[in-house]
């Protein structure tokens, strides 16, 4: 553990201005505080907090970074405060504290909302600085560092695993792959503890029969440089072994088909001087197709930069190469935290940081717990493809993503227009993955709206939460309509007129925040007649114990101007179009049900309110489904698509369900205008040659 003295002097080295009587007086407090308090290892629990603000000076960050180091555990595990840290240190001191405090343990929560709400504290205070992002990476290391002394393996498995999904991948984000490796390689220790103890003896054993193999080799490609005139460094390792176990497993391979487990770095003294040696290397070597990556002229959105390649070195071994400058060398190893000047009192990063506005809207957008754990590590996952607007803007996505995706990078009101896309000038589904260096252009409408389906192929964490949360607004807004309508109609059978304040009041009697959640509790059943008649007119429900003696529902509810799939969808059982006669069966959280009157589902009775319902004025447009026995000869199927074409009714579902040696019997889904639209079909039908039967479902 550093001593006082040893971490001012740190601090001292590198930042001379720096408060010496503050840094001593964090460090006194901190001490103080803490008291007795020990860790699981035994050591004093203020070892911690002193590791970290260590940890911190080996990144030259300032003197705020490191008092808050210092003091980041006090609020939370001891009797400390956000006012006294604010009295003793500052304002931007105890900002810096807060952000990194976690939340207290809640013991209603479940585990999943505790770790989101967590997360979701964390990344709203990282927006705001980004030092606190610093210091909470390094407070974790160092628990990583101590997490086998922890008697409970679920504890260290869970410890681990949060690591693994959360903390890792942020710090690759931001470019700190020395944290990012050691985090990975101490959290698979223990969640993959066989394959752990597996892939650490294998190398082991490499190691142990070829002996100076990686020395050699370095040696051998410093020497190839050095005749072409080029002054480099050259530095060999083995494979990490969480990388190692990773492609194992996304490639669907053995420890012996992994060929590539040897890495080697080059260093340069210029960017002339990386695509130099790369050529030399190339000449030197057969190149592997496909492994090559210019991450220099292309930077990853982290700001990393290097030259990637993979040879064939002379004994049929595969090795990979990075080659840098050794300036990128610095911002790679330890990302923002080599190139954010805040001793010169800045505050914000010398590189794109977009990423981190992508996790702000994630959080803004997320519904509950499971989402925002779900969107955010999407968002912090990456491994990347590059693709152009039209214009030249380059956009970095993960692989696999579509033309729905890029528009929600690009801007989100983009992606909820968008309608259809052009991919290097053709028109394309918007299911479409991307490839690297495709141009993309987004054909957009501003009727349009973001689609529920569109969640079975977008990626990306701003995407889906952009989608989820415009259908949940407009699933919302549907309900209400919904409950608008029933509210009107529950209104009309109570004995006085209400207005608005008494809508109002009765919100606040049932303990909901407003009208438009009155609306949607109707709408969603949440809420029976007699609880509102009672809520608005109380008194007005006396004597009406049995739902049968409520006053009932005096005109049909009209749909119309809604939308299906929403507020309500069609019953699959009768597939109701318009036209025919239709009640609607309303359950608890549920949308409401449409059935057509004569549904044989009705008939064996249903355990929910019924409504009565009507299709409103000029409603069209619907999916009704017909049963067709056709003649097993060729061109009956083409004759009956053409009976559809020429009604101008589109197919939307076409199956067999029955054939043998005369008939084929086929259920077909189609997209009708009404009732009288569907019987002159099945007319139609009837009335060919090459259909023996068709009746509607």
């Amino acid at each position: 553990m550093l001593r006082q003295y040893e971490l001012v002097e740190r601090v001292k080295e590198y930042a001379p201005d720096a408060d010496e009587a503050l840094l001593n007086r964090a460090y006194v407090y901190t001490v103080q505080k803490h008291g007795t308090q020990k860790r699981a290892s035994g050591d004093p629990y203020f070892s911690h907090p002193v590791e970290v603000a260590g940890l911190m000076t080996e990144l030259k960050l300032d003197q705020e970074t490191i008092i808050t180091a210092l003091l980041h555990d006090t609020v939370e595990d001891t009797l400390a405060t956000i006012d006294e840290v604010e009295r003793y240190f500052g304002p931007e001191i105890a900002r810096l504290v807060d952000g990194v405090t976690k939340l207290s343990k809640i013991e209603v929560m479940t585990e999943s909302e505790r770790a989101a709400e967590n997360l979701r504290k964390f990344l709203l205070a990282m927006s705001e600085d980004l030092r606190v992002l610093l210091v909470k990476l390094a407070d974790r290391l160092h628990n990583m560092r101590t997490l086998h002394f922890i008697r409970s393996e679920d504890k260290r498995r869970r410890i681990a695993k949060e690591t693994m999904e959360i903390y890792a991948p942020l710090a690759e984000r931001v470019g700190m792959y020395e944290y990012m490796r050691e985090m990975q390689l101490l959290a698979f220790e223990q969640v993959e503890p066989e394959a752990y103890a597996t892939i650490t003896g294998r190398l082991a054993q490499i190691r142990a029969q070829e002996g100076g193999q990686v020395g050699q080799i370095a040696l051998s490609i410093k020497q190839a440089l050095a005749e072409a005139g080029l002054k480099v460094e050259v530095s060999g390792r083995e494979k990490h072994p969480y990388s190692i176990w990773r492609k194992m497993a996304e490639r669907h391979v053995s420890f012996e088909q992994i060929t590539d487990i040897m890495a080697f770095r080059v260093l340069t003294d210029s960017v002339d001087d990386c695509y130099k040696a790369l050529g030399v290397l190339h000449q030197q070597w057969h190149v592997i197709p496909g492994r090559f990556k210019d991450y220099i002229s292309t930077p990853k959105s982290n700001g990393y930069k290097s030259l990637h390649t993979a040879l064939i070195f002379e004994n049929s071994m595969r090795m990979e190469v990075q080659i840098r400058t050794r300036g990128m060398h610095e911002t790679n190893e330890y990302g923002l935290a080599a190139h954010w000047a805040y001793k010169q009192g800045g505050v914000s990063p010398d590189g794109e940081i977009a990423w981190l506005r992508d996790l702000i809207e994630i959080v803004d957008a997320s519904h509950d717990a499971d989402e925002l754990m779900e969107h955010t590590k999407l968002a912090i996952y990456q491994d990347r493809i590059f693709a152009f607007t039209p214009k030249g803007a380059l956009f970095q996505l993960p692989k696999g993503s579509t033309p729905v995706d890029f528009a929600y990078a690009v801007h989100t009101d983009l992606g909820s227009m968008a309608v259809g896309a052009k991919i290097n000038g053709r028109h394309m589904p918007l299911r479409t993955p991307l490839a690297n260096g495709d141009v993309v252009e987004i054909i957009k409408s501003r009727k349009s709206e973001p689609q529920l389906s569109w969640l079975a192929f977008v990626v990306t964490g701003k995407a889906r939460a952009a989608i989820r949360r415009a259908v949940r607004m407009k699933e919302r807004a549907e309900v209400a309509a919904i409950g608008r309508k029933l509210l009107d109609e529950i209104v009309e059978r109570l004995p006085a007129k209400v207005g608005k304040k008494a809508i109002a009041a009765a919100a606040r009697r049932l303990g909901l925040g407003g009208e438009e959640d009155l609306l949607v509790a109707i709408g969603t059943a949440k809420l029976d007649d007699r609880q509102v008649m009672e809520a608005l007119v109380p008194g007005s429900a006396k004597g009406l114990a049995e739902p049968e003696q409520w006053p009932k529902q005096e005109r049909a509810i009209s749909i119309r101007g809604l939308t299906p799939g929403v507020a309500f969808h069609m019953a699959d059982c009768c597939h109701p179009v318009p036209g025919d006669r239709i009640v609607g069966i309303r359950q608890p959280g549920k949308g409401v049900e449409v059935h057509a009157i004569d549904c044989l589902n009705l008939a064996n009775g249903v355990d929910a309110d019924w409504l009565d319902l009507s299709w409103g004025e000029r409603t069209t447009g619907a999916v009704g489904r017909l049963r067709c026995v056709l003649y097993n000869r060729p061109g009956t199927l083409a004759e009956v698509t053409g009976i559809f074409a020429r009604n101008n009714a589109n197919i939307v579902q076409l199956h067999m369900s029955q054939r043998d040696d005369l008939f084929g019997t086929y259920e077909v889904d189609l997209e009708v205008d009404d009732l009288a639209h569907l019987t002159r079909i099945v007319s139609s039908l009837r009335a060919s040659e090459a259909v023996a039967e068709a009746e509607r479902i």
